[in-house]
């Protein structure tokens, strides 16, 4: 799941996405106070322009270069960098870190991302992780046979990546949410850096 395999991906249809930002960054993040945010993983730009609109200055990071293209078209507000954070260091400290979706293989890189992302939330700032549960492999064994089992984790292990004396977790839970034809099992993970 490299740079190759995204710009692929968004090739495939003129819009990947549906343009909207996702349900639980709006539901989580709409009463925190605008200031820095990073949107990991931003793809097309939906939740990070949907951010730069309530005041939040935003900078989007993504690995493909072809989802980058599309979002500088929608919006000039966004600092947007193409960007491999499995490799290359996070560029900054922000108010509020967001990845949303944010899985590819081996999955211990996975993980080490999603530990250096946390360490980009300043004293004070909000960490807000949302992915596909483990409930989820079923269905994606079956529609997407090529997608690995291991790229799924639950709350509970960004929970252990995180120093207890530095964190307040908010939320850590699996949240349904009713498709049209399926059910999908999400889990959300906020918390909060203490301030120093």
């Amino acid at each position: 799941m490299d740079e190759a395999f995204w710009d692929t991906m968004y090739r495939e249809k003129d819009r990947k996405w549906s343009g909207n930002p996702n349900p639980t960054l709006v539901a989580e993040v709409s009463g925190l106070r605008p200031g820095t945010a990073l949107d990991v993983g931003c793809g097309e730009g939906a939740d990070a322009i949907w951010l730069a609109g309530r005041g939040w200055r935003v900078t989007g990071v993504d690995v493909s270069s072809v989802a980058l293209d599309r979002a500088k078209q929608h919006s000039t507000e966004v600092e947007w960098l193409h960007l491999d954070l499995a490799k290359e260091p996070v560029p900054g400290t922000y108010d509020l870190v967001s990845a949303q979706y944010v899985h590819f293989q081996p999955k211990e890189d996975m993980l080490e991302l999603h530990r250096r992302i946390a360490e980009a939330v300043a004293p004070g700032g909000t960490l807000l992780i949302v992915g596909h549960d483990p409930q989820e492999a079923h269905r994606h064994a079956a529609d997407k046979p090529d997608i690995p089992h291991d790229i799924f984790f639950g709350a509970d292990t960004l929970t252990s990546l995180l120093a207890q004396n530095e964190w307040t977790i908010e939320v850590a839970e699996t949240r349904t949410l009713d498709r049209p034809d399926h059910r999908m099992y999400d889990f959300v993970f906020k918390a909060s850096r203490r301030s120093a």
